[in-house]
């Protein structure tokens, strides 16, 4: 049987972490400016609460990472062993 790229756990998810990503920082690049020419506190807790959903999208991106990616669907590296060998 042919292995397709679903068996071997390829199956080109990881867009959608990347996308996300993506624009988040799309979404907070003018906060991002604006922070890095004069930081404050009170620029970081406007650009938190004016764009929370490019925020959380940010902090969960390495579950969401973790979540898509390939490692996830890889059963088993070495082979179709299911048990110890006697």
């Amino acid at each position: 049987m042919a292995e397709t790229t679903r068996s071997r756990g390829l199956s080109g998810d990881r867009w959608l972490p990347v996308l996300l990503l993506g624009l988040s920082l799309w979404d907070l690049r003018t906060e991002f400016l604006l922070l890095w020419e004069h930081f404050t506190f009170t620029q970081l807790i406007f650009a938190v609460r004016h764009h929370c959903l490019a925020v959380i999208v940010l902090f969960c991106s390495p579950s969401l990472w973790r979540r898509y990616g390939v490692s996830r669907r890889r059963s088993d590296a070495g082979g179709n062993i299911k048990g110890p060998i006697e």
